[in-house]
């Protein structure tokens, strides 16, 4: 086994705060209040269908493809319907229903726009490999020992845009990423085998200096220095707080910050300090995600291995103005504020991925247009920008053949 990588050491608190963090941990409630604006944007309310529907578009073919070759896939593609063809045909914008040769079975092929988007999603992580990349490198930095079990790895594939292949096919090399999958004692596990195996870095992070979080890059925008790290805040409309709630929100903004990149075995777990700095490691994990959200139940896995308390998911309800809870069809969603609230004010960078998934999210919005005008017998008539989108696409696939 490597030795691990020292973790960059943590600032001194300074006696004021020695002092606050003995104090007894507070218990704050705060009252949910729903904010419908979120409930507006395609790519969160449509978050539950929309990675099995990606995931579909990569498994399907421009020609058509028996419903059979995906059906059994059900599980693992953890469609909301209980059939796979049944949640194709939800969106015919995507996935094109026809009759097969025998028997009459249903075969379905991808639709021209979501072709495109295919071919685009690829070009895209082509284009932008080492960004997207980057971000689960400091999803491991994040991690004490420097890696993550290649199951809860495999799982954190999706939120960061990697191909759901990425640590099976060969042809990604991950090596050339920086990544290495190992075992005790650095021996490689059979083909298919993922017990015991680890996702970890090459150089095992000492090569570089640990990165500084987006907390900390917002205060060096904001203040010029790391002195104080605030977390911002974005208040829900209609949502007021007690007195004695906001004093305490004064308070716990001033306490010291702690990276995610940082040791904090000296902080005692049972102070607002510790809270800050559990609330620092997930405002840094969601803002490496494409959508900067997630489903709450697939941060549980991640417990451990980021060193957060066993409750930790009671910081999204303590915080409501920083993390804002989307209730989806018996799913929540967890939403990072600072990133669709600021309004370019802040450090977050954009996913190379994000445009991409919008545009995803259109064909389901599309879809559902689809089957209104199916259900009432009037002409659908697609956006122009859609057709022009589809034209480049086969533009540039046709210039592309050509030159081939």
């Amino acid at each position: 086994m490597p030795p691990l990588a020292i973790r960059r050491a943590a600032r001194p608190l300074p006696p004021l705060a020695v002092l606050i963090q003995s104090m007894s941990y507070v218990d704050v409630k705060m009252r949910w209040k729903k904010d419908s604006s979120f409930d507006a944007v395609p790519v969160l309310s449509q978050a539950r269908d929309l990675r099995p529907l990606v995931s579909l578009a990569r498994l399907l073919s421009p020609s058509p493809t028996p419903v059979s070759a995906v059906s059994k896939l059900r599980r693992s593609l953890e469609t909301p319907d209980r059939r796979v063809a049944s949640f194709l045909r939800r969106f015919p914008a995507a996935f094109v229903e026809s009759v097969g040769p025998r028997n009459n079975l249903p075969w379905f092929h991808l639709s021209d726009s979501a072709a495109c988007l295919l071919r685009e999603e690829r070009d895209t992580f082509a284009a932008r490999r080492a960004d997207i990349t980057s971000r689960l490198r400091r999803l491991l930095l994040m991690s004490p020992c420097r890696r993550l079990p290649l199951r809860v790895a495999q799982g954190m594939l999706w939120h960061v845009a990697l191909p759901e292949d990425y640590f099976k096919c060969p042809d990604y090399d991950i090596a050339q990423d920086g990544f290495r999958i190992l075992t005790f004692g650095d021996s490689i596990c059979r083909e298919g085998d993922d017990d015991g195996r680890e996702l970890g870095l090459i150089d095992n992070g000492e090569d570089q200096e640990s990165p500084k979080s987006v907390l900390e890059m917002d205060a060096m925008r904001r203040f010029g220095s790391m002195a104080e790290v605030p977390i911002p805040l974005f208040q829900s409309k209609g949502l007021r707080l007690k007195r004695k709630i906001e004093v305490w929100l004064e308070g716990f903004q001033k306490l010291p910050y702690v990276s995610p990149y940082e040791d904090f075995s000296c902080i005692d777990r049972n102070s607002d300090v510790s809270e800050k700095r559990v609330l620092g490691v997930l405002h840094e994990l969601l803002s490496l995600f494409v959508t900067c959200s997630a489903e709450r139940r697939r941060l549980l896995c991640l417990r451990q291995h980021l060193g957060l308390p066993q409750k930790f998911h009671r910081v999204f309800e303590r915080h409501p103005h920083v993390f804002y809870l989307l209730l989806k069809e018996k799913s929540c969603f967890v939403i990072l504020k600072e990133a669709y609230m600021a309004g370019g004010d802040t450090a977050i960078e954009e996913h190379p991925m994000l445009e991409v998934w919008r545009k995803y999210a259109g064909l389901m919005e599309e879809s559902r247009e689809i089957i209104k005008c199916r259900r009432s017998g009037k002409p659908f008539q697609s956006k122009h920008e859609d057709h022009e989108r589809i034209e480049d696409c086969k533009e540039g696939a046709n210039s592309a053949a050509m030159m081939s």
